[in-house]
């Protein structure tokens, strides 16, 4: 018989970066991209065996916004006509041109990646962070397992964008777990009837108990079909209240035809706000880690890649100073609260309007809505909430509750913004 020898421990790689991010989503490779840009050493980890093989987000975002951060036309379904129900009343609004985007997510992250790795930064897929690397209470790289193997990542800076779990600024004490969030199951299916240029938003008892049901096409036959349900408003199961929206088939599912599911997808989005904090020395937080999500429509895409991007080039700036500390890191939070601190404070105090209204008053609501253009509506849902849109809005609707819906959002905008 063969002796096998004295037992091995398995062997630790060790690697050296400038930067190291934490989750290869929109906001990670956005990051990984622009820092690898301007010269920096990056690694992406990326948990799950390929990028985008997880998809929790129901892909929407803005023709605008996709267009300049150059993802292709064919990465996305382009959206013009508004449907808006409620128990007893239906709104339709139209844009000339298609405004909204239905991304396909699998496409536009893996699209991201090509765009970092060209630029130089490395992605390390099956690669799962199991805790952080400190020295003298500073954070200096993290530990993590891949392939039964036992890595470790030297960093002078870590990005967090691990999502709504923000496992880094957790595990430093910048970030506690999110109280308040959204739920959302659905489905990606084959839909027999449906227009492909039109996305439906339900809601109501009937469809969730604090959110919102919805059908995003994604082009002829192809849509997806989602419930989300706000915590801790209702302890409703997202995925169980999917199944049942697909039995019963409430307006607009009931003139739908075959709707056969093809893939289920599952995920939670933080609705509280921007994080108090996002930076410390050696750290930034960024996207759903950092709390940059519209809760309106559940989409947070455009400020992933956004403030992603802005994080890369903060932190590849940082590294060449040679100070890496929070007030070097500072410009990066500072922009981006600047930019959209006060619209997403606004989108959060309508959202906790929305989930507290009954059956009568939503269809009281879709009427205030439908006095809305749709451009007007489009800058609403799209948390678009600058003072001077405000006020033209409150003086151009003389309703009292159009006055009163726009006044619980104003005392939120700064005064100076625009």
């Amino acid at each position: 018989m063969l002796n096998p020898g004295p037992y091995r421990l398995p062997m630790t790689k060790n690697y050296n970066y400038d930067i190291v991010i934490v989750g290869g989503g929109p906001a990670g490779l956005s990051a990984g991209w622009s820092a690898a840009k301007k010269g920096a050493k990056v690694a992406v980890l990326e948990r799950d065996e390929a990028i985008g093989q997880s998809v929790r987000t129901s892909g929407v975002t803005w023709i605008k916004e996709a267009k300049s951060f150059g993802i292709p036309s064919q990465y996305y379904n382009p959206i013009q006509n508004y449907a808006f129900y409620s128990p007893n009343n239906v709104i339709m609004k139209k844009s000339k041109e298609p405004e909204v985007a239905v991304l396909d997510v699998r496409k536009t992250y893996q699209f991201l990646a090509y765009e970092a790795a060209g630029a130089g930064a490395e992605i390390f897929l099956r690669t799962n962070v199991t805790d952080v690397i400190t020295e003298d209470g500073k954070l200096q790289g993290v530990k993590a397992t891949s392939l039964k193997e036992d890595l470790v990542f030297n960093s002078k800076i870590i990005i967090d964008a691990s999502g709504f779990y923000s496992v880094i600024g957790k595990a430093t004490g910048l970030a506690s777990q999110w109280k308040r969030f959204g739920a959302g199951a659905e489905y990606e299916a084959y839909v027999e009837k449906i227009d492909p240029k039109t996305w439906y938003l339900m809601v109501g008892q009937n469809y969730s108990p604090a959110g919102y049901a919805w059908v995003f096409p994604l082009g002829q036959n192809k849509a997806r079909i989602g419930v989300g349900v706000g915590k801790p408003e209702s302890q409703a199961d997202a995925t169980q209240r999917l199944l049942e929206l697909l039995e019963k088939r409430p307006k607009p599912l009931d003139e739908m035809g075959k709707i056969v599911p093809v893939e289920f997808h599952y995920g939670l989005i933080p609705n509280e706000g921007l994080r108090p904090v996002t930076v410390d020395d050696n750290l930034i937080l960024v996207g759903d880690s950092a709390g940059q999500a519209n809760p309106l429509v559940l989409e947070g895409i455009r400020y992933a890649i956004e403030f992603g991007r802005k994080a890369g080039e903060v932190a590849a700036n940082a590294v060449k100073s040679g100070d890496t500390s929070k007030k070097s890191l500072k410009p990066y939070e500072e922009s981006m609260r600047k930019a959209i601190g006060s619209k997403i404070a606004s989108a959060i105090k309508v959202q906790y309007r929305w989930l507290g209204l009954s059956d009568e008053e939503w269809d009281k609501e879709i009427g205030i809505i439908d006095d809305l253009s749709a451009e007007e509506f489009l800058d609403f849902v799209k948390a678009e909430f600058g003072l001077a849109n405000m006020i033209k809005l409150a003086a151009g609707h003389p309703k009292l509750a159009i006055r009163q819906l726009f006044g619980l959002i104003k005392d939120s905008v700064p005064q100076k913004e625009n």
